[in-house]
């Protein structure tokens, strides 16, 4: 078997959702990594008046993209964008980009999708099922395609407690439902949601399980492989650690708890907290599509799917999560934070709201009680609400744990060559938790809130005075409740004092006892 770049050398890869978090970092890796690759076709719209050969040039002058531009200076002019819109009719293009890519291309990636978990259904599934059906019969076009990869999610199927490297029929036939939506109107398909998608949490994992069975329906004779990656975050190793450009997921509850904004969340300590780098999503896909196009002649009769995961592997948990985030914005602070970071996690879901009440909307009403009187706009009320959306969402993949089986990925990684496996690194057995916790949240600070580290010092100043106000206000809420409550009452009082003279015994008895030791 040729190794991973020399299978791409010369070939023409199509990449779909280009321009979202792991399609560019897919990029960045296949023009890195396999330097002979020919051409990349990436099929984007127009978007806010910039053309789809603007968007990418924009696109590729980001940090992201540094360590490419430094060893290959010359990578762009290996990208080819492709004016598209994949919620249109033959995806947009006109039938001069139609006649190219049937004529040049060798791989695709299928990784554009919404990954809104509260979009209607509609809209779910014009992105996420009538997109990909569309792409697949695109595929069925290209006369030199090798291999159809599709991105999927590992929670497509998360109804169920164990998850095997199998695609399941869904509870709903996606071409009745395509049917449907076509006579029904909004109000109507908002009521019937909740049952179609039964015990699966929003439309989002509802409408990627469609789309893999429609994709294992519609195949026909194409060699296709999916990837179902979990909760994916921020770069583990490649192009350089830390590397995360969005406040979806993980990342947006990270940045709110280093600011003190966020003080409680409804999740289980317990819980395994799947998370994987993006790069070892990347690394992995890119091997997935080598290893189906090399195995072409002798290919499995059912579609190979890979469950990119880490718990059943490393298992890392949301208590530990928690723990390292606190811990490294603690040593790290955010510039211009609220309130020093601290958040409690609790399975409970009244100890949740209460908490919600006390930590969250008091303080939050107070400060914007505040900003009126100042002059000011108040706004953190809606930041909170916004906080509290993000929250549910991600509630119910905080609070359970999934076993998904591996064992197509350990069969893959095994087919790699030594080297291969070093410059396609996908083992999370490596993966060091703290070290890459650390990382990634130093990368929203970096990346996303694009703050510079000589800012430090006077962040931590910063955080130093807000502890100090903090014991301040405790010491004074303590005089208020002596002088409101004890001082008024002889109960009190002596209850206070019967406290007070058992702490000094105790003191006395422990001072007696280290002097005769």
């Amino acid at each position: 078997m040729v190794n991973i770049p020399e299978y791409y050398a010369g070939k023409n890869v199509l990449i779909t959702g280009a321009t979202g978090f792991m399609g560019k970092v897919l990029l960045e890796k296949l023009l890195r990594s396999c330097p002979a690759v020919k051409s990349v076709y990436v099929m984007v719209r127009s978007k806010a008046g910039q053309s789809p050969k603007a968007r990418i040039a924009d696109m590729v002058n980001c940090k992201l993209f540094e360590r490419v531009q430094e060893e290959q200076p010359d990578f762009a002019e290996k990208i080819i964008a492709v004016n598209s819109d994949l919620t249109l009719l033959e995806l947009g293009l006109n039938k001069e980009d139609q006649s190219i890519l049937a004529e040049n291309v060798n791989i695709v990636f299928h990784c554009a999708a919404t990954v809104r978990f509260s979009e209607p259904l509609r809209d779910a599934m014009q992105l996420n099922v009538l997109a990909t059906q569309k792409m697949v019969a695109l595929a069925h076009t290209m006369k030199h395609l090798e291999v159809f990869l599709h991105v999927s999610t590992a929670y497509a199927n998360c109804d169920r407690e164990l998850i095997e490297e199998t695609v399941y029929r869904p509870p709903v036939d996606y071409r009745r439902l395509i049917d449907s939506l076509d006579w029904m109107d909004d109000e109507l398909v908002s009521a019937l949601t909740p049952k179609l998608i039964g015990q699966r949490p929003n439309t989002y994992t509802f409408t990627k399980a469609l789309a893999e069975y429609m994709v294992q329906q519609e195949a026909g004779d194409l060699n296709v492989a999916i990837i179902r990656p979990s909760i994916v975050g921020a770069s583990w190793k490649e192009p350089f650690p830390g590397w995360i450009d969005n406040f979806n997921g993980p990342s947006g509850i990270f940045i709110a708890a280093g600011k003190g904004i966020l003080r409680t969340m409804r999740a289980s300590n317990d819980a395994v907290a799947d998370l994987v780098p993006v790069d070892v999503v990347i690394n992995a896909t890119v091997a997935a599509a080598w290893y189906s196009g090399t195995q072409a002649v002798n290919r499995p009769k059912s579609i190979l799917v890979y469950n990119c995961t880490t718990g059943g592997i490393n298992p890392f948990h949301w208590g530990e999560v928690e723990y390292h985030v606190i811990s490294t914005f603690k040593r790290n602070p955010l510039e211009q934070a609220i309130r020093r970071p601290n958040v409690n996690l609790t399975s409970n879901h009244l100890i949740n709201q209460y908490w919600i009440a006390v930590s969250h909307k008091a303080p939050a009403f107070m400060y914007d009680l505040y900003l009126r009187l100042i002059g000011r706009e108040p706004r953190m009320m809606k930041t909170i609400t916004r906080l509290h959306k993000a929250m549910m969402v991600l509630e119910y993949f905080t609070s359970h744990s999934w076993v998904w089986n591996n064992d197509n990925v350990t069969m893959l990684m095994g087919a790699l060559s030594p080297e291969d496996k070093k410059v396609f690194n996908f083992d999370v057995r490596q993966l060091n938790w703290a070290e890459y916790m650390e990382n990634y949240c130093m990368g929203t600070k970096k990346y996303v809130l694009n703050e510079e580290l000589s800012g430090l010092p006077a962040a931590r100043k910063h955080l130093n005075k807000l502890r100090n106000i903090r014991y301040t206000f405790n010491t004074v809420l303590v005089v208020l409740i002596w002088r409101v409550f004890i001082a008024r009452s002889q109960m009190a009082r002596n209850i206070w004092y019967f406290v007070v003279s058992l702490c000094f015994k105790f003191l006395s008895y422990f001072r007696a006892s280290s002097s005769m030791r």
